[in-house]
């Protein structure tokens, strides 16, 4: 039983290592995207107004017009 609970120990922290990291990496792309200075509403705003834009009409294109532009950042 105690192994069992320190495997589920283990599971859970790594879930939450890995969760940290990516909240993390999420972060740097707001700076890498120079936004770090702006007010965090207007950055969650910015992302809502993107991910409806992905969402409706054709959300298609514009999924690959976002990721052509975050490609290209990714390479300057």
């Amino acid at each position: 039983m105690a192994a069992l609970e320190r495997c589920l120990s283990r599971m859970s922290s790594d879930h939450r290592k890995a969760d940290t990291r990516h909240k993390i990496e999420l972060g740097g792309l707001v700076i890498k995207a120079g936004l770090g200075d702006m007010e965090k509403a207007v950055i969650l705003g910015l992302l809502i107004e993107a991910r409806e834009r992905m969402n409706g009409g054709d959300g298609r294109s514009e999924f690959e017009r976002f990721n052509m532009i975050g490609s290209d950042a990714f390479m300057a």
